[in-house]
């Protein structure tokens, strides 16, 4: 169905740069016509909300019970709360990446926030989309200066872009399409990417053999010292990490200035993943900005970035002419080169002592946390430098298949991504017309227009910005 969507028979200019043309019958309003700012108080009896990327504006327990992560009871002055009825849209301090954010229920949010109330006019199914869409979020970051990585949006910031004015009949069958459409789409990612986990497992387990025992299975053992670690090669030692670095540097503790195009990059928890840099979870950053954020260590090609919170115990290299900065909740290890070979140290990392004491930190309900101490401390193994080049090359040559198809199934899931991202901006901005195609979609696409937050379809942080909420 989706490959029988075509454009609207009519259409004309919109005045928008960032819209362009639009079906000849929609209309242009401005954003506070169909959008009016909600000041009300919260009310007695409202429950906490959390404000987050991957749901949307949910209850609270409703996040801890998904997501895992506890949060911070905000102020029970009712003055310095707002309150939010359903289907209400929140500007929330990281709108300038992932847009507004709908709430799928009622209560009571930290004043900081703005919360929009939709007009008779206003489907709010349609703007769920609208808002995450890339041609309104490109558009909504040019009405900001963005001193703090977003968070100066406000309803001004929101008035700024004008918006589509639609036929409620049809927002609702945008909004309708793009449930089926989506969750279609996410369903094979979710396939996909289960395959990677199965396959991840397997590279793991080869991992973890070389990097606790070695390449020769006939070497004499000894007992490690460390707790479930059990015997390690006679000839290796145990010690903690901050003995085989040179520097280990924690990151400032605020967020650097966003911009839209530069040569200098910030690294935040979110592109550190599997022992890999991923830019898409970068982003730029001033010239300025970044002589600020490397007072302590710039990072050089070999050093090692690791997360110590949301998520815990993730690592990656620095790679070769890049030009990074740490973002918050990670740190640098510089590594003294005479005495440990980075890449052993990530799959260290990943598969080794230091393996257990992150799963511990990331277990229960609060949120996984290291300090510099517990970093520093943490217990790797230590084979002569020779041997750990050795064990690296090995594990590059065992794994090979398994990363290359990992690598493969990886784009795999880039181009539905991308496509779907495609799809959500040609729909909502009028370049195709669902109206037939909704007519004859089956009974459960009712369903998941108010169900699609529910579904798991990506990586679940929690707004890196809220930290006085999720802590």
């Amino acid at each position: 169905m989706i490959e029988d969507l075509k454009p609207y028979p009519e259409t004309r200019e919109s005045g928008l740069a960032w819209l362009g043309a639009i079906p000849a019958h929609w209309e242009i309003a401005r954003s506070k016509r169909l959008f009016r700012q909600r000041k009300e108080f919260a009310r007695p009896d409202d429950e906490q909300l959390s404000a987050t990327q991957a749901y949307g504006v949910i209850a609270q327990s409703t996040y801890e019970a998904r997501s895992g992560y506890r949060v911070v009871k905000i102020s029970m002055h009712l003055e310095k709360r707002r309150h939010v009825e359903a289907d209400d849209f929140v500007i929330s301090m990281r709108s300038f990446e992932g847009g507004l954010e709908r709430a799928w229920s009622s209560g009571a949010i930290r004043s900081s926030y703005v919360v929009l109330k939709p007009t008779p006019e206003a489907e709010a199914g349609y703007f769920q989309y609208l808002f995450k869409s890339i041609p309104y979020i490109t558009a909504l970051r040019r009405t900001a200066n963005y001193i703090r990585d977003g968070q100066d949006l406000n309803f001004s910031n929101f008035c700024g872009v004008d918006i589509p004015l639609i036929p409620p009949e049809e927002q609702a069958a945008i909004a309708r399409f793009l449930a089926w459409a989506t969750n279609r789409l996410d369903r094979a990612i979710r396939a996909k990417r289960k395959i990677i986990a199965l396959l991840n497992e397997q590279k793991q387990a080869i991992i973890h053999r070389a990097v606790t025992r070695g390449l020769d299975p006939s070497v004499p053992l000894k007992d490690s010292g460390v707790p479930w670690r059990g015997e390690i090669p006679e000839h290796w030692d145990v010690m903690a990490v901050k003995h085989v670095l040179k520097r280990l540097v924690d990151c400032e503790h605020k967020t650097a200035p966003y911009v839209e195009q530069s040569d200098f990059r910030v690294v935040r928890t979110s592109a550190v993943r599997d022992g890999a840099l991923r830019w898409n979870g970068t982003y730029c950053t001033t010239a300025d900005a970044f002589v600020e954020w490397t007072q302590r260590a710039t990072p050089r090609p070999g050093d090692v970035i690791f997360t110590r919170e949301a998520p815990v115990g993730e690592a990656c290299l620095v790679p070769e002419g890049a030009q990074v900065c740490l973002g918050q909740r990670t740190v640098l290890m510089q590594v003294r080169s005479q005495m440990y070979d980075s890449k052993f140290l990530i799959h260290m990392i990943y598969a080794g002592p230091p393996r257990l004491r992150i799963d511990l930190a990331s277990q229960g309900s609060t949120v996984g946390h290291f300090n510099m101490d517990d970093i520093g401390w943490m217990k790797v193994l230590t084979p002569p430098l020779n041997e750990q080049r050795q064990i690296v090359d090995s594990i590059s040559k065992e794994t090979e298949g398994l990363r290359m198809t990992i690598e493969r199934t990886a784009q795999e899931i880039d181009l539905l991504n991308e496509y779907r991202t495609r799809l959500i901006a040609d729909v909502v901005t009028g370049k195709l017309d669902v109206r037939e195609v909704v007519a004859g979609l089956p009974e459960e696409a009712e369903s998941l227009v108010t169900a699609e937050h529910n579904e798991d379809i990506g990586e679940l942080e929690p707004d890196q910005d809220e930290e006085s909420e999720l802590r």
